[in-house]
């Protein structure tokens, strides 16, 4: 069990803090360096205090920001000191891309997905990164399929790919003029994805069903499919930004998305930036319905998480995995250049990331990953998760009772089954409009606790996600509590 780095300190500086930090900038690069001690006292004395403590505080609860585990810590000093550049596979002069790909299978395993049933994988940026390289991947396998499959029908030999001859004109080859993005309720950072792609961002097209906005209606997924000179990428979305709820709810819902997108061509994507670690959950009834809408991913083609996320290492980590060998260096490689080979031409070899993935240079962001999943492992991962979901669902719980909120969604089932429904995330809103304008503002005021403030049914909502691995549920509950019943009690001063 993780435990012991709480400190007492407040999550946001002050504004005088705030105030000396912008004031002690240098205003323009100085004729004489300031030299290590001066510098380092300014970043120390300055800077630092205008930090915010997202990563050392449990109570910071915006935009699904982990910490940083002690093991994680210790292999990021290591990252620095030795500066390698992740890009060719040469295991005979650093260990650098051997540990990467054993970090990456190790990752795989603690996912509970079959090392060799993808082959291709790598460490990203983070989601975004990772989103779109999954869009990269499957707008060339729909397209690339297409045009084999035309060519079978003709008397060309030639068969153009996407990344040798470009979008149009493969487009063209393919007899394609649409690609689709089919999915519900969709991450902004897939939109990103798709822009950068050149699928552009209005190729989305929402298939949910009418009564619940997150989960697939088969028959209008079908009826999208069914498009002529159309090629179509579905994207799943586990857990949703807002709610942390998930589009799928067993592996016998992924089997019918699978066979209707084998059906007609499409490529499945896994938008799992921090739902995939439900996987680590075991199946028991306090996480039985959690656990079912990670279930089946194994059956999509490609699938992209963020690390630095729950699985608390440092930013920038991503990672992105593909059932498909091969699509990742038919769309990412370096080609002709000799002075970026490795010299190993064994087929076991470990694959250059520079070939695989978006970047050529890369810091060594696998080390962190590698050193906290050999330190703390599937049990350690696992009480870490449990924590941050039973916080969760105990401040759904008191939200729920609470006469002055509104737990969102306002669904029936989702309120009557707060205790097996709530994953990390805890979505509500003021009842009285005045307080809830401000809500998030005075929260976050009180520099106990950070949340972000959202959008819901066109309002204003207050989002509190759980991803600190230093979480400890009673004493956390009871700042939260604290926090919220203190505002409350200014406004009745206020009124009074």
């Amino acid at each position: 069990m993780l435990a012991g780095e709480v400190h007492d300190l407040t999550i946001l500086p002050s504004s005088s803090c705030l105030q000396k930090a912008s004031d002690n900038l240098a205003p323009t690069l100085p004729r004489e360096g300031y030299g290590i001690q001066k510098t380092t006292s300014h970043i120390l004395e300055d800077i630092a205090p205008a930090l915010n403590r997202q990563a050392l505080s449990p109570n910071y609860y915006g935009f699904v920001t982990g910490g940083i585990t002690p093991t994680a810590r210790v292999a990021e000093e290591i990252v620095s000191l030795y500066d390698q550049n992740v890009q060719v596979h040469l295991p005979a002069t650093t260990i650098a891309t051997t540990l990467e790909d054993r970090a990456l299978k190790l990752l795989l395993e603690l996912l509970e997905f079959e090392v060799k049933a993808w082959p291709d994988r790598t460490f990203t940026t983070g989601a975004t990164a990772s989103n779109i390289m999954g869009l990269a991947c499957g707008r060339e396998h729909v397209i690339n399929q297409a045009i084999r499959k035309r060519k079978r029908q003709t008397t060309s030999n030639n068969v153009e790919t996407v990344g040798d001859v470009g979008l149009l004109a493969a487009c063209k080859a393919a007899d394609i003029t649409d690609i689709q993005i089919l999915t519900t309720m969709p991450h902004s950072s897939l939109k990103k994805a798709s822009s950068v792609v050149g699928l552009g961002r209005s190729c989305f097209h929402q298939v949910n069903r009418s009564d619940e906005e997150l989960e697939f209606d088969l028959e209008l997924l079908e009826e999208r499919l069914t498009r002529p000179h159309t090629a179509s990428i579905v994207v799943i979305s586990c857990a949703e930004v807002n709610t942390g709820r998930f589009a799928t709810h067993s592996e016998l819902e992924v089997k019918s998305l699978r066979s209707l997108c084998d059906k007609y061509g499409a490529w499945v994507h896994i938008d799992a930036a921090f739902g995939i670690f439900a996987r680590v959950l075991e199946d028991s009834d306090e996480f039985n319905y959690v656990r079912g809408g990670v279930e089946g991913l194994d059956l999509a083609d490609s699938i992209a998480g963020d690390a630095h996320k729950l699985l608390n290492v440092p930013y920038d980590c991503g990672f992105f995995f593909s059932r498909h060998a091969g699509m990742t260096q038919e769309v990412f490689q370096n080609p002709n250049a000799a002075y970026l080979s490795s010299g190993n031409s064994s087929p076991d070899s470990v694959q250059s990331p520079l070939n695989i993935g978006l970047e050529n240079s890369r810091r060594f962001r696998a080390l962190p990953v590698y050193a906290s999943l050999v330190s703390y492992s599937r049990n350690g991962y696992r009480d870490m998760l449990q924590r941050q979901i039973r916080l969760a669902r105990r401040i759904a719980g008191y939200l729920t009772r609470h006469p002055y909120f509104d737990l969102l969604p306002q669904n029936r089932d989702d309120m009557a089954n707060i205790d097996e429904r709530t994953y990390i995330i805890v979505l509500f809103r003021a009842k009285d409009d005045f307080l809830n304008a401000t809500l998030v503002q005075r929260l976050n005021a009180s520099s106990q606790i950070y949340v972000s403030g959202t959008a819901w049914d066109g309002r204003p909502a207050c989002r509190i996600a759980v991803a600190n691995w230093q979480v400890d549920v009673e004493r956390d509950l009871a700042i939260v509590q604290s926090v919220v019943e203190e505002i409350l009690e200014d406004k009745r001063r206020v009124e009074s």
